[in-house]
């Protein structure tokens, strides 16, 4: 856990995916790791559009030292996580972002390729390869969410990897687990960024 956070300070998280890519589950996990992690106020929320499989998505985890007063969305978030790029082009992804925020994307292109004129840090992983190599494919669909959750357990140094995988673990049969584990521990690996970041 962050050392040289405030008290009161409340770390907001956006997830942004399509229906069926698991963004709302992996907002809850990552809320559950935090509680494992230390963090004493946790929350996860989903935030749908239009109720169909390929729609964009949104959920939100926030997480804190000290309980959580307040359950109204912040306009902002310190990090997004994007399960689809090609959500850069439908939504407003960096909008919803602080101007020295984190952006994770799921993306074989280097984080280069995402860089802006603004100060935020951006980190990329090809969640898909990873996914589809640990055999995280269900009729057809990769399933990603657990993976990304490696990304940004690396880029962010907000929650450990080792409470992300209890949290894993709590979720998902011990076999299924195991992949989700595997994936995460993978895409955590081979996660780059443009440069470090750090919560403000």
């Amino acid at each position: 856990m962050v050392g040289d956070l405030t008290e009161e300070k409340v770390i907001n998280v956006t997830w942004h995916g399509r229906g069926g890519q698991g963004a709302v589950t992996a907002a809850m996990i990552l809320a559950e790791a935090a509680y494992i992690d230390g963090y004493q106020g946790v929350t996860a929320a989903p935030f749908f559009g239009v109720e169909r499989r390929g729609a964009p998505i949104t959920a939100t985890t926030r997480f804190s030292r000290k309980p959580i007063r307040t359950l109204s969305p912040t306009a902002q978030a310190d990090v997004v996580v994007v399960l689809d790029e090609r959500l850069l082009q439908a939504v407003d992804v960096l909008g919803g972002l602080k101007p020295d925020g984190l952006l994770i994307l799921n993306s074989s292109s280097g984080p280069e390729k995402f860089c802006t004129d603004l100060e935020i840090a951006v980190a990329t992983s090809d969640a898909n390869s990873i996914a589809t190599e640990v055999g995280l494919v269900v009729a057809g669909t990769v399933l990603i969410n657990t993976s990304l959750l490696g990304a940004f357990s690396k880029a962010s140094c907000l929650v450990q990897m080792e409470s992300l995988e209890k949290a894993i673990g709590e979720n998902f049969s011990k076999q299924a687990a195991k992949s989700n584990i595997q994936g995460a521990r993978l895409t955590y690996e081979a996660t780059r960024i443009n440069r470090s970041w750090q919560l403000s």
